[in-house]
């Protein structure tokens, strides 16, 4: 976005300081202002050719340059470390003669006015042709300097100056600067485009994949617990209620399943967002860093803050879940009963209560979150003001661009969503960690009747019948057995029944 604006629409689509095409008088003139070495540097990376000849693609140099002269200097094909030197020199020369024609307006009592780019939009090249044999014969010393003063300059200033003198190079050869500039932003539009199509398909693919390795995980949790507990004995269903074993096959599974799909989306995907912004801001603006700093701090507090206030809720939660369907389903099965004893008020105040219990959980737990939400809100709009402020003097200064202020806002929002959503997990951790704890203990029981892992059948073709002989029996913890010493035959097709 910053290359769109600061590129795109301020320096009207030109990329480059350094021009790709220069008249001859234009190289003589910019040069002027230029070092010897910077001198050789630039000859060494331009060419001087007709522009009847043609480049490497067969065209011809007058077609891409109508108003070209018989002669123009063409730049060579560079790597990116020469490229910016050449930029360098460009927007330097550009920056000394700004400076060198301010002194001239100075003596003769004109007014010089602003010495930023501003100055250059309306450039007249011929002008300065005509001065330039005067050019030639100005002081070394003059033009250093000119120079000196010019690179107290930021280095932005300069490369704005050295683009609108470049855009004058251009508009003297004839180069349509209008369409240069469309180019430059259909070209960015559509590298963004394609990019942010490349982030929604990632983002499909990684919600794809979570959500299959979430329900894959809860419907192999599910099977073993639903197996473990069609093992369990009345002893065992003792020590867990029925709506329990039923909340925590349930409810317990899907918060694991909710754990698992949010976090597999947003642990992988928040660090590397967070540090791709940090770099990305940091490469924009050093000096505004503290801005993200304070909002990453401000962000954590209040998050604390919120954890601490609504984390013993959500631990509760599980149980009043269970208390609910405890009640639910007693008063199902126990219908007949509670008609029988004119208990409907009695069984209608408990469901209301557990009823309530649960429901006020809840809204505590929402309004809790809504808070957050809002706090965070709050501080993405406070920051986007102080971003705007602070950003504000330093354009003003000259120190950044617009375009760099824009992308940084983004990078901020950037950075406080991904530690926003990192925090969140610390919310939905403790839930799933007691819902994980009460379906281990679950797993954990140890199964007081334990099948054979390998089971005969019985043989069809003959028929049996079992007998006890000199058996005793005791409940779980009596101290005394209730049956002692008891012998009976279990015939197939009749009832046997002990009574007492």
């Amino acid at each position: 976005m910053s290359k769109i604006v600061n590129i795109g629409i301020q320096q009207n689509g030109i990329d480059s300081t350094a021009p790709a095409a220069v008249s001859e008088s234009g190289m003589a003139l910019i040069t002027t202002f230029m070092t010897d070495e910077e001198k050789t540097f630039v000859n060494d990376n331009y060419t001087l050719v007709n522009s009847s000849d043609r480049n490497e693609k067969g065209q011809a140099y007058i077609d891409l340059y109508p108003k070209a002269e018989d002669k123009l200097y063409i730049k060579n094909e560079v790597d990116k470390t020469v490229s910016e030197n050449l930029d360098n020199a460009f927007g330097t020369a550009t920056g000394t003669m700004m400076y060198v024609m301010k002194d001239f307006a100075e003596k003769s009592g004109q007014s010089t006015g602003s010495n930023s780019a501003d100055n250059l939009k309306e450039i007249d090249l011929s002008k300065l042709y005509q001065m330039q044999p005067m050019l030639n014969m100005l002081p070394k010393q003059t033009i250093a300097d000119a120079r000196n003063e010019a690179i107290t300059n930021d280095a932005t200033i300069l490369n704005q100056m050295g683009i609108y003198m470049t855009k004058a190079f251009y508009s003297e050869l004839g180069i349509d600067v209008s369409h240069v500039q469309s180019a430059y932003i259909i070209r960015i539009g559509l590298l963004m485009l394609a990019i942010a199509l490349l982030g929604g398909a990632a983002t499909i693919l990684v919600s794809l994949l979570s959500s299959r390795i979430a329900a894959g995980v809860a419907k192999n949790l599910r099977k073993d617990v639903f197996t473990k507990i069609e093992k369990f004995s009345p002893n065992e269903f003792g020590k867990f209620s029925t709506a329990s074993l039923i909340t925590r096959c349930t409810n317990d599974i899907t918060q694991i399943q909710l754990l698992l799909m949010i976090g597999i989306r947003m642990i992988c995907y928040a660090p590397i967002m967070a540090t791709g912004g940090i770099i990305m801001a940091l490469k924009k603006s050093v000096s505004m860093s503290w801005i993200i700093a304070v909002a990453v701090i401000a962000l954590v507090g209040i998050i604390m803050i919120v954890m601490a206030i609504a984390l013993p809720k959500f631990k509760i939660m599980q149980q009043l879940v269970d208390k609910l369907n405890l009640v639910s389903r007693e008063n199902l099965s126990g219908m007949m009963v509670i008609r029988a004893f004119v208990t409907q008020q009695h069984e209608k105040d408990r469901f209301d209560k557990a009823n309530d219990d649960i429901t006020k959980t809840q809204l505590f737990i929402g309004r809790s979150m809504v808070s957050l939400m809002t706090g965070i809100m709050l501080i993405m709009n406070c920051i986007t003001l102080v971003i705007v402020w602070v950003g504000a003097h330093q354009i003003a200064s000259s120190s950044m661009q617009v375009g760099d202020m824009m992308a940084f806002m983004q990078y901020a929002m950037q950075i406080i969503m991904s530690f926003m959503m990192i925090s969140m997990m610390f919310i939905f951790v403790p839930r799933a960690a007691v819902s994980a704890g009460r379906i281990s203990e679950v797993l954990a029981v140890n199964d007081l009747i334990k099948d054979p892992q390998k089971p005969k059948a019985f043989d069809k073709t003959k028929k049996g019948l079992v007998e006890f002989k000199n058996v005793f029996f005791r409940y779980d913890n009596a101290d005394e057995d209730a049956l002692c010493d008891i012998t009976f035959t279990a015939k197939p097709g009749q009832t046997t029944a002990i009574i007492g």
